[in-house]
């Protein structure tokens, strides 16, 4: 079954003169065009390729990568706003329609939302949504995380606690603002670590590992930037946090046990004016 709003692999079926023609394996098939046919096909191999409608309503292939799949997640700029609502570009020819009923505020030509790709069962279009809220569900059998488990996340919104994420495109997370110690804003996808799953199936992620499995990368980082400072870093214990957070978006706390272990280590001297890197 060939997939709207999904990558397909299909046999290349035959080419004619407006393209290829792909087919499943239930004998259903789609026009891949001119424009996409890669030089070196061949009759009978597999392909893959991206399926959704064109302009005329028609399912059709391509080649190209899209910014978003279905029942995912995207941060898009609307490059037009119409009669039925906001158009944004998702990497493709057609763009994808936000409906203004799927719009939590009205959108704007030029600014970029985060947007869920769904299918619409009712017009079997493919379309986009700003209400996401209602494709998350933190429901008790669905969330089987550990600690420190390692999670996608896309930054969806800021409040005052912190920030939102949606966690590997199905459920709704946060970061608080007292673990975020780098420059992040909407749209922002990072790796993150379940931090903990709360009793009202509220999810805290936090942007390193937990515990001792953070001690390393943050080593590691402090070992970087001596390495492209010639081996010194003008921090120390007596540096203030925001010192510490400005230069390595580290907490103290996380920067002092790092040069601890370094220190033990014996990879660098910890003086009255910084840290440096044994040679």
């Amino acid at each position: 079954m060939i997939e709207l709003g999904n990558y397909n692999t299909l046999k290349i079926l035959r080419s004619t003169s407006v393209g290829l023609f792909l087919g499943d394996d239930e004998g259903t098939e789609v026009l891949l065009p001119n424009k996409y046919v890669p030089h070196d096909f061949q009759i009978d191999a597999d392909l893959e390729v991206f399926c959704y409608l064109d302009n005329n309503e028609r399912p059709i292939a391509t080649t190209l990568k899209p910014f978003v799949i279905r029942n995912h997640f995207a941060f898009l700029k609307v490059v037009e706003v119409g009669a039925f609502g906001a158009f944004v570009d998702w990497g493709l020819e057609k763009h994808l329609l936000v409906p203004f009923r799927e719009q939590t505020k009205r959108m704007e030509e030029g600014k970029k939302y985060v947007v869920h790709c769904y299918l619409d069962e009712e017009s079997f279009r493919l379309t986009g949504s700003n209400r996401i809220d209602r494709f998350l569900s933190n429901t008790n059998g669905d969330l089987d995380y550990k600690l420190n488990d390692k999670v996608d996340i896309l930054v969806s919104r800021r409040t005052p606690l912190g920030w939102e994420v949606i966690i590997n495109n199905k459920h709704k997370g946060l970061v608080f603002e007292s673990d975020v110690f780098k420059p992040i804003s909407v749209g922002t996808r990072l790796v993150g670590y379940i931090k903990s799953v709360r009793h009202d199936n509220k999810i805290d992620v936090s942007l390193q590992p937990i515990g001792a499995k953070m001690l390393e990368p943050t080593a590691q980082l402090i070992l970087d930037e001596l390495h492209k400072n010639d081996g010194f870093l003008p921090l120390h214990d007596k540096s203030s946090p925001e010192e510490i957070k400005s230069a390595l978006h580290l907490s103290k706390k996380s920067f002092k046990k790092a040069i601890g272990t370094l220190y033990k280590d014996r990879k660098v001297l910890i003086t009255s004016d910084g840290i440096r890197l044994v040679r």
